[in-house]
């Protein structure tokens, strides 16, 4: 018998009970950021840290905003990097702000595999290494964007995203998760 359905709602309600995201969500809605989202761990450890009776930002070593701007120039990509560190204050230190438009040109030097140019701000969500990781709140709508739906986050699935197969960095980052949450499971 599998569990009840997990929801957009329900994700985005336990994601904005940590009060940072909370307060980024707001912060962010002010900058006018083309596309921006916020993504990644800051909102899946969220339903992680509840389900293991810690506060919900435990864990939680950046806070992750992305946004979509065809300005391929680092220059660019600094100028809103400093913009939202003005805007966040003492957040400024926790928020990774990163341009999707800009990954490819610096993502195989970093980790040693080709990427191909995204064409959105979601492309890059759906390129995680894992599928139940890949999520995204958009800042002006408050929207939940979930590449491959919330059944394996529910059911603590680390499945490899086959849209960014990367065997070896999966592996890593799964067994990351898993010994912070030990009852997920590593489907391989």
């Amino acid at each position: 018998m599998s569990s009840p359905a997990l929801s957009a709602e329900t994700v985005t309600a336990i994601a904005l009970e940590n009060p940072v995201n909370a307060a980024l969500l707001r912060i962010l809605a002010d900058l006018d950021l083309p596309d921006a989202m916020l993504t990644a761990g800051c909102l899946f450890q969220a339903l992680w840290n509840r389900e293991a009776g810690r506060p919900l930002d435990w864990g939680v070593k950046d806070y992750d905003v992305i946004y979509f701007d065809e300005d391929l120039s680092w220059e660019a990509e600094d100028r809103v990097i400093q913009r939202v560190r003005r805007a966040c204050g003492d957040l400024a230190d926790k928020v990774e702000v990163r341009n999707q438009a800009r990954v490819h040109v610096w993502y195989e030097a970093k980790f040693g595999a080709a990427y191909p140019p995204l064409r959105s701000v979601t492309d890059g969500i759906d390129r995680y290494l894992v599928r139940s990781t890949c999520l995204g709140l958009n800042v002006r709508s408050g929207a939940l964007y979930s590449t491959h739906g919330l059944d394996d986050l529910r059911d603590g699935l680390l499945r490899s995203n086959p849209l960014n197969h990367q065997p070896a960095m999966f592996l890593r980052k799964a067994r990351s998760y898993q010994e912070r949450w030990d009852w997920l499971m590593i489907v391989e």
